[in-house]
């Protein structure tokens, strides 16, 4: 039986409209062995001559089937198949910066909030601005949604703004692509300050207050313009460090991470000079996770409920409906200060 006739067959069934004759007769079709990786579906204009169906009825399924990830179009040769798993709903390509914790974190729940029935491919840009580039230009256009990680750089708005707003979703980072686009996003600056001013009196105990921030790194601006502000306006002793030197912690120190490297370092030194941490030295880390529950009697944390982010991604998917969210930030406090 050929493609054509699997889905003339269909027919036959009046409960099924013309657009879900063609989607489930390929889908059959694949899963018969008739197409298989590789063949080339029927051009529109041969299925409107072979089926007498509108042309926009065949655009509209080969459309769906490309969003499930089952077929590409490639230009000028028409389109084809490229995946036999037809048990998939839809097809989703998750733009990430790079697996740190907090990201895997967002990922598993996400996942999880999906179910098996939507594929996830993972890509990392790692806050390259041509990796990111390179990376968009080799998934546009293969996938029915798109939940990207942005760098906020205005000169990748044009590229990102080639995708359907439809098939779009910002996380984390936000850039401003307009109305017609949904996010789920973070916000650095005021959240920051806040949260420091909460926990003034923990920080004035201390004699220096040392933020870890690089310019080439991905960390939030709206971080340091919060430090900054924050030391300004209530007279602490501030200092921003590139990085932090191995064995060069000092008592009556604050440390504030925004990266976990150096959080460890600063800990392991604290270990091995017998600080204890609360009293000696004090550490303030952006982005909860398990473990900063768990060391050295837990660290205090300002951080987004990436699960939370996780379930608001997945809904926004699953209902397919415009999703403009700003995520609080939380101060969870514990023993480091």
């Amino acid at each position: 039986m050929s493609l054509i006739e699997k889905i003339k067959s269909l027919q036959e069934i009046n409960s099924l409209s013309k657009h879900e004759q063609l989607v489930h007769g390929i889908i059959e079709s694949i899963d018969s062995g008739i197409l298989v990786i590789g063949d080339k579906l029927p051009s529109i204009n041969v299925m409107v001559g072979e089926l007498g169906y509108a042309r926009k009825t065949i655009v509209k399924a080969y459309e769906e089937l490309k969003e499930r990830g089952l077929i590409e179009s490639k230009k000028l040769k028409g389109y084809f198949i490229i995946s036999n798993e037809t048990k998939v709903t839809l097809k989703i390509a998750l733009l990430l910066f790079s697996l740190q914790r907090f990201q895997e974190e967002f990922y598993n729940a996400f996942r999880k909030e999906l179910g098996k029935r939507y594929q996830i491919d993972v890509f990392f840009h790692h806050n390259n601005i041509s990796v990111f580039e390179g990376v968009l230009s080799t998934i546009r256009g293969k996938y029915g949604m798109y939940v990207i990680a942005p760098i906020p750089n205005n000169t990748l708005v044009p590229h990102i703004k080639t995708i359907d707003p439809k098939k779009l979703l910002i996380i984390d980072r936000y850039i401003n692509l307009g109305n017609a686009y949904s996010y789920i996003s973070q916000e650095f600056k005021e959240s920051t300050y806040n949260k420091l001013v909460d926990l003034l009196p923990q920080i004035s105990t201390y004699k220096k207050f040392i933020l870890f921030y690089k310019d080439d790194a991905d960390y939030p601006l709206g971080i340091l313009q919060a430090f900054n502000k924050f030391c300004l306006d209530y007279n602490i002793s501030g200092k921003v460090e590139a990085k932090y030197k191995p064995s060069s912690i000092k008592k009556g120190s604050l440390y504030f991470f925004i990266s976990d490297t150096f959080l460890w370092e600063v800990l392991r030194d604290a270990k091995n000079n017998e600080y204890m941490i609360g009293k000696d030295v004090g550490v303030l880390s952006h982005n909860d996770h398990v473990v900063k529950e768990i060391v050295f009697g837990g660290i205090t944390t300002i951080s987004t409920d990436f699960k939370e982010m996780a379930k608001e991604a997945a809904n926004h998917i699953k209902l397919q409906k415009t999703t403009k969210i700003i995520m609080p930030s939380n101060l969870i406090k514990r023993n480091s200060l």
